[in-house]
């Protein structure tokens, strides 16, 4: 039985997690919320879980969830990745693109979603330089 639940286990850390680009979409105002994961059951799990338990970092999309119910959100997978034998493949970088063409094309930020909008990289070397002094 040992022996069974041990190779059990190694089995599951082996399978290659579904990964790709998920969404979060509000049917009450068709606001979403969009992102990329290595681990798409897991983290469209975590934001269900957050949600229902009020405690969601995106305030804005709690409040929403407050407002209309867990009946007015469906949580969507809009693109994944196959998981290949390759070993250099550099998944997270792939899905930073696949996330960047995502976001261009569905605009989710202000009134249309729930994602701040992104900084340019001026911006974002100026916050390194003033978190590093």
């Amino acid at each position: 039985m040992k022996e069974r639940n041990k190779e059990l286990k190694r089995e599951y850390q082996q399978t290659p997690r579904p990964m790709g680009i998920w969404q979060i979409r509000n049917l009450a105002n068709e606001k979403v919320l969009v992102g990329a994961a290595l681990n798409l059951p897991g983290i469209l799990n975590r934001h269900q879980f957050e949600l229902r338990a009020g405690s969601h970092q995106n305030r804005a999309l709690q409040a929403d969830w407050n407002r209309y119910g867990e009946a007015s959100f469906v949580f969507e997978v809009l693109d994944e990745l196959t998981p290949s034998d390759a070993p250099a493949r550099n998944y997270r970088e792939e899905l930073a693109f696949l996330e960047d063409l995502w976001l261009d094309r569905l605009q989710p930020c202000g009134e249309r979603g729930y994602n701040e909008p992104r900084k340019t990289r001026e911006e974002r070397l100026r916050m390194i330089g003033v978190n590093r002094t």
